[in-house]
């Protein structure tokens, strides 16, 4: 939202985050407390681009509620991508994940291998993808799957692996590591927002 805001773009933010507004007020911000699932309640006049984020997110907070995450992560975005192309918004970005991978034995997962989801939230990603490509008549989809997104900022998770040995360090002194061969892909934050900023200046990518 800062990068955003830093190129005068206006910006509209449903905020649904169970930890708090951080958003620092801008003339240009609009933050909006509502619920994804009550599509019919989203303001989406004089919108161009969405960046859908919103989704239950990891495996466990998935697991704790099946069905509830299949409505979060699934029915409200293919209510929301329904909406938006109905009344013409121009463009939709979705954050899916890498995970949609599942466990694969090749050395570089690329996009043209097979999509095994294993887990809910692996699911839903997947489900949504396919629904969002089916609307990519009528407005322009952009889907990325990025890693486990990492670094700074106001409200930062610590249940992921860089920044909670980040934190480990930070507060004890020293990391400690569970296991030792397993591979993780990671990108920061501020990489990651760079992403949605070339989408928006790139829509044709």
């Amino acid at each position: 939202v800062p990068k955003l805001l830093a190129r005068s773009h206006k910006v509209r933010v449903l905020d649904i985050m169970w930890f708090g507004n951080f958003l620092e007020p801008h003339p240009n911000l609009e933050v909006i407390q509502g619920n994804v699932c009550d599509i019919d309640k989203i303001p989406l006049e004089d919108i161009d681009v969405i960046i859908h984020l919103s989704s239950v997110a990891n495996d466990p907070c998935s697991d704790l509620d099946p069905k509830l995450t299949w409505e979060i992560s699934a029915l409200a975005t293919m209510q929301l991508a329904d909406r938006a192309a109905r009344i013409g918004i121009r463009q939709f970005i979705y954050a899916s994940s890498g995970s949609v991978y599942g466990v694969k034995e090749e050395e570089q997962v690329t996009e043209d291998l097979v999509l095994n989801p294993i887990s809910e939230y692996n699911k839903t990603k997947m489900v949504s993808e396919r629904v969002l490509l089916s609307y990519a008549d009528k407005m322009k989809v952009q889907i990325i799957r990025p890693a486990t997104v990492c670094g700074y900022s106001p409200r930062m998770r610590l249940d992921v692996a860089v920044n909670m040995l980040t934190m480990q360090a930070l507060s004890k002194g020293k990391i400690t590591v569970f296991g030792g061969s397993q591979t993780r892909p990671n990108i920061h934050i501020d990489d990651i927002t760079d992403i949605y900023l070339h989408l928006i200046d790139y829509p044709d990518v």
